[in-house]
Order: C-alpha cells, then sequence, then structure tokens
C-alpha cells in the first residue's frame, strides 16, 4: 500500500504537469479543430526560457514562472499568426503538416542555436522532503500541485466569467455566427493560443524544477502524452484534460514501479484506444453529430 500511495503521488506529480500540456491542446481544438503539434516545442521553449532568466538573470521561481508563460503566450500567438492564420480555410492535411513541421523548425532550431546537450536546471527551490507514514513527498511537489491547481482555477474564470471567455465559447460551438454577432475571430484564437502556449510554458519551468535537466527535443514525448490526455479525457473539455492527464500520470507511475518502465509509454497507447473504442468522445467529451 505504501509503494502503491507512492507512485500515485509520484504520478500526480507528473500527470499535473501533463494537465497544464493538455489544456493548451483542448482549447486550441475546441476553438479551431486543429491538432496543435508544436504544442510541445513550445513547452521546451518555456523550459529554456526559465533556465536562461534563473542562470543569466537570476530570477526567483515566481519571475522565471511568469516570465516564461509571457514569452511563450507570445510565442503561441507568433505561430497562429504566421503558420496556422494563412491555412485557417485550408484542408486538414495540411495544417497537420504545418504543426509538424513548426515541431521539427522549433526542435532543429533550439538544437543549432544552443546545441543539443543536456543542461541541468538551476535548482532555484532546495528541495526539502517531508514524509507521513512511510509516504514521501518533497515541496517540489506541493509547488507543482499549487501551482498547477491556481493556473487552472485562474484558466476556468477566464472562460467562465470574462467577456473574452464568453467569445471563446461562442467561437468554439459556432465560429460564422459568432463572427456574424460581431465577435473577433482572430483576436479570438489568438488569445487562444496565446493562453494555450502561457500554460506550456509553465509547465516547461516545473518540469526542470522536477527532473532538473532539459533538451531541445523534450517537448516530443510529453506533447504527444498530453495529446493523448486530451483525447482521453474529452478533446474540448477543460476538466476532461486534467482528469485524462492525471490518469496518463498515475498509470506511467505506477508501471514504473511494478517493474514495467520500459512497456510504460506502450501502456498509455494501450489506454489510449481502449477509450476511444468504448468512448469515442473521451471520458467527458460530448458526441456530436456531423452535419452533412
Amino acid at each position: 500500500m505504501q509503494i502503491f500511495m507512492q507512485q500515485l503521488i509520484n504520478g500526480l506529480s507528473l500527470g499535473s504537469i501533463y494537465a497544464l500540456l493538455a489544456l493548451g491542446y483542448t482549447m486550441i481544438y475546441g476553438i479551431i479543430k486543429i491538432i496543435h503539434f508544436a504544442h510541445g516545442d513550445v513547452y521546451m521553449l518555456g523550459a529554456f526560457f526559465g533556465y536562461y532568466t534563473i542562470n543569466v538573470w537570476h530570477f526567483n521561481f515566481i519571475m522565471a514562472l511568469f516570465g516564461s508563460m509571457i514569452f511563450c503566450a507570445l510565442v503561441g500567438m507568433l505561430i497562429e499568426f504566421v503558420a496556422y492564420r494563412p491555412l485557417r480555410h485550408s484542408s486538414r492535411i495540411a495544417v497537420l503538416i504545418t504543426a509538424i513541421g513548426v515541431s521539427y523548425f522549433l526542435e532543429n532550431g533550439m538544437s543549432v542555436l544552443f546545441s543539443g546537450d543536456t543542461r541541468d536546471f538551476p535548482q532555484v527551490i532546495k528541495q526539502v522532503n517531508y514524509e507521513w507514514f512511510g509516504i514521501r513527498i518533497t515541496n517540489i511537489q506541493l509547488l507543482i500541485f499549487a501551482t498547477t491547481i491556481i493556473l487552472m482555477i485562474i484558466l476556468q474564470l477566464i472562460v467562465k466569467k470574462t467577456k473574452m471567455g464568453r467569445a471563446m465559447r461562442a467561437a468554439a460551438a459556432d465560429p460564422v455566427a459568432a463572427e456574424l454577432m460581431g465577435i473577433n475571430i482572430n483576436g479570438t484564437i489568438s488569445f487562444v493560443f496565446a493562453i494555450g502556449s502561457a500554460m506550456a510554458g509553465a509547465a516547461g519551468v516545473l518540469i526542470g524544477l522536477y527532473y532538473n535537466s532539459i533538451e531541445p527535443t523534450m517537448g516530443l514525448t510529453p506533447g504527444i502524452k498530453a495529446f493523448v490526455a486530451a483525447v482521453v479525457g474529452g478533446v474540448g473539455s477543460i476538466p476532461g484534460a486534467a482528469v485524462g492527464a492525471v490518469i496518463i500520470g498515475c498509470l506511467e507511475s505506477l508501471m514504473q514501479a511494478i517493474g514495467f518502465s520500459a512497456f510504460k509509454d506502450a501502456t498509455v497507447y494501450v489506454v489510449l484506444i481502449i477509450v476511444l473504442l468504448f468512448l469515442p468522445a473521451g471520458l467527458f467529451g460530448n458526441k456530436q453529430p456531423e452535419k452533412v
């Protein structure tokens, strides 16, 4: 039981980081129906920005976190403006190929500029271990939980209580009707990319602090897993993305605990297949009929 609870704590830590990534996927898909495969690389940029602001400018954790969020928000808006907006009325395959191209551009660009070496993320917060009934939890894990919960609450308030949030929901429901009602669709979509990318930037700083290492290709696998989490939870559902991410994180940790760490990635995709077979819309998604 102690081993199970310990791995559950570890899984919640990892799942919290996946949740921040999955939120970006689900928001972007929910409003313009594209799979933003470069989202994991925006998370990588956030980790590197946090690395340099702490090392060079001597930022503390809070300043590095907000700095990375602002930087990644600007990057997300730039990606949307340059790569996706011109293709908004193009075929899905054109947008998908563009998303993959942007991902490779960011990865290889960072490798050329900063080399592909793994770097040690500065431990701006000294790790402290707490133990209750044989279960260990660190202050870093508590910080990850708290940061994720706070950011998710802020996101929910933006979506549910603000004018821009209403515009986002209207654009997701029917972009043509929303535009006819006077909603600035370009501005709304740009805002969604900014918010989703800011969440990814925060996740990058948290993962650097958690694992103490970053490198230019670090966004590939977590990005795909976060997308799987969004699909499992129900693409377009913010609570679903969070729940799906926690499930994926806990599953990974439990697989490592029972000695199947080599199969932890494969298990994630097995779960995805099972969920799609029985719940095609995900755990919290609403199945909507296609118009013909």
